[in-house]
């Protein structure tokens, strides 16, 4: 667009100072040029003005819009899972399980010798058994069942809502 055009736009459209629309309209009597471009811009303006807005029915926006809930539909929902958390149930086993090799191996005798000699006669007196009763105590035994009853009633929860959510 040139610089008459945008001129003669901002008269039309009453966007420009006083002084301007003064010193255009001056130009719009005098000039040849400015009038003919004028009346083309002014004749353009009025058909801008006496066009009507195209508008979608609303079944199509209706329809647009179910379209847009059944693609979001079909995307499967994800769980997202912390990794942190996984790594911290992983440690707590892995810690567990190093604490109970270092436990075994600190009780065997390694002084003992390699050969092992099968006595004539087997006094049960003599051989020191540990009872594994004094292993398991009161709070050992209550802890143990606690935390059993608490895993029980989340996997029976995890199971019934999968069961309602097949429904």
């Amino acid at each position: 667009m040139n610089s008459i055009e945008e001129k003669l736009w901002d008269y039309i459209d009453g966007t420009c100072p006083p002084a301007e629309q003064e010193a255009i309209a001056t130009l719009i009597e005098q000039d040849e040029v400015y009038r003919k471009k004028y009346n083309e811009l002014l004749q353009l303006n009025m058909e801008f003005a006496s066009m009507e807005v195209e508008e979608p029915s609303m079944a199509f926006t209706y329809n647009v819009m179910e379209t847009i809930r059944t693609e979001h539909a079909k995307q499967p929902l994800k769980a997202t899972i912390d990794k942190r958390i996984i790594l911290g149930i992983s440690a707590f086993f892995v810690l567990t399980l190093a604490a109970l090799l270092i436990y075994a191996l600190s009780m065997v005798n390694w002084s003992a010798g390699s050969g092992f000699k099968m006595p004539d006669q087997l006094n049960l007196t003599q051989l020191k058994v540990t009872h594994i009763s004094s292993y398991f105590t009161g709070p050992v035994v209550k802890g143990f069942l606690f935390f059993d009853v608490v895993m029980g009633l989340f996997l029976l929860d995890n199971y019934l809502r999968r069961k309602s959510a097949t429904r």
